[in-house]
């Protein structure tokens, strides 16, 4: 896995799959690294060269000083591809991964040809969820949201039924950088992309949850009726559709690139 500096923060990237085929980049939640998407490499790498990445402050990436900005995030993206010498990609972002895929669509339009936004929010009308989540981390690490957060990502029938994924998930938040997921969670407190929607041209697809509370369907409603063309999806599933429904978002992901 390839190290990439992106103005003086070394990004950890990923890239598999077909060398002659489409590239398709990936772009991970809030606490997630790249290993969060798993459950689609095998059906990806078959068609695509997939790159997937570490956010600034998550996973194998660098840890600089906050705060950071959805702006920084996309410049990291465009970084990546000039370094891989890639001139256009499809974008793939679940969550957070989907605020950078709103503000790329927007700012680098040449840069991306189809568009899936997942589980995802323009904009945040009350900051105070974020800013209680920046007091609780700072004063007690992430073991004292991990388990209101893991009720998010996922729904109690799914925690239930797969214990082992359950804790593959929360193993890998715990594990999150905390100066990183602070310096994210800030980001997400100030996030209002609303006047970037119509700028985005990109063909785009997206997907909810039905019982996603954190990014709920009318969040996604919200984007797709202010992106030109968007078409939606709903899954049954929770925040992270990608694990509770895996087949469910690998067709759709599919279906939706593969179409003429």
């Amino acid at each position: 896995m390839p190290m990439i500096d992106a103005d003086g923060c070394l990004i950890n990237v990923s890239v598999e799959g077909r060398d002659g085929g489409p590239t398709l980049m990936l772009s991970n939640s809030l606490g997630c690294t790249l290993q969060m998407w798993e459950p689609q490499m095998k059906a990806l790498t078959q068609i695509f060269r997939v790159i997937r990445y570490d956010r600034r402050g998550h996973g194998k990436s660098n840890v600089p000083p906050g705060p950071y900005t959805m702006e920084r995030f996309g410049r990291d993206v465009l970084a990546i591809l000039d370094d891989l010498n890639i001139e256009k990609v499809h974008w793939c972002g679940l969550s957070m991964g989907g605020m950078v895929g709103q503000w790329l669509g927007a700012n680098a339009p040449e840069r991306f040809g189809k568009l899936i936004l997942a589980n995802t929010s323009c904009y945040y009308a009350e900051p105070t969820k974020w800013l209680e989540r920046i007091d609780a981390v700072k004063k007690g690490g992430i073991a004292v949201v991990a388990d209101a957060v893991l009720a998010g990502w996922l729904t109690a029938d799914f925690r239930e039924r797969e214990p082992e994924i359950t804790a593959k998930m929360k193993a890998m938040l715990l594990a999150s950088p905390v100066e990183g997921y602070l310096a994210c969670c800030e980001a997400l407190s100030t996030l209002d992309q609303r006047a970037l929607l119509p700028k985005i041209k990109s063909p785009t697809l997206v997907i909810a949850g039905r019982h996603d509370m954190a990014t709920p369907i009318s969040a996604a409603e919200l984007i797709r009726s202010n992106i030109p063309g968007a078409s939606m999806t709903i899954i049954d599933a929770a925040h992270i559709s990608n694990v509770e429904q895996p087949h469910a978002f690998t067709d759709a992901v599919v279906g939706f690139l593969t179409q003429r």
